[in-house]
C-alpha cells in the first residue's frame, strides 16, 4: 500500500505524511509540480528524523507516475459518493490525495478505479489532506492486515 500526494501545496503537510508512511511501512509517492520547492529543508520540520526513514518516491509528473507506480488508484475526493469505511481495499491499492487548494483535475479522477469521501457534517467543504489519508488509510491497512507487527 503507498500514499501518492498530486502536486501538493503544503510542505507541512507532505512532511506528516511522510513521517506517517515511515511509521507504517507505506511508501509516499510525491507528483510533480509542487506548490514549494521540494527538498529535505522543505520537510525537516514536519518530517523531523523520520525522512531517511521512509520510502520516498518523487515523479516528475502525473505521465511518470502512472507510467512507474502499479496498483490501483482510489481517490480520496469530497466528489465521492463512497464513504472510505464502506470500501473494500487491497493491498496494492495507492490512495490518492488532491492538491489542498484545488484537489486533481478529471484526468486524474478519470484515472481511479475507486473514488471514495470521508462523510461530514453538511455545510463543511473538506479535511485537511494528512488527516484524511490518515484516516483511510487507517481502514485500509485495518482490512488488509498490513498494519506493522
Amino acid at each position: 500500500m503507498r500514499i501518492a500526494l498530486f502536486e501538493p501545496d503544503l510542505p507541512p503537510n507532505v512532511g506528516t505524511l511522510v513521517r506517517f508512511g515511515a511509521c507504517l511501512g507505506l511508501a509516499v509517492d510525491i507528483i510533480r509540480p509542487c506548490g514549494f520547492p521540494l527538498g529535505r529543508e522543505a520537510l525537516r520540520r514536519s518530517a523531523m528524523d523520520y525522512f531517511d526513514l521512509a520510502d520516498i518516491h518523487i515523479h516528475a509528473d502525473w505521465a511518470a507516475f502512472q507510467r512507474d507506480v502499479p496498483g490501483r488508484r482510489v481517490l480520496l475526493t469530497t466528489k465521492a459518493s463512497q464513504p472510505f469505511h464502506a470500501a473494500r481495499y487491497e493491498a496494492e491499492d495507492v490512495l490518492l490525495l488532491g492538491r489542498e487548494s484545488a484537489g486533481v483535475p478529471d484526468f486524474v479522477h478519470d484515472a481511479a478505479a475507486l473514488r471514495v469521501c470521508i462523510p461530514m457534517r453538511a455545510g463543511l467543504r473538506s479535511l485537511n489532506v494528512a488527516l484524511a489519508a490518515a484516516m483511510v488509510a487507517g481502514e485500509a491497512l485495518k482490512q488488509t492486515g498490513l498494519y506493522p507487527r
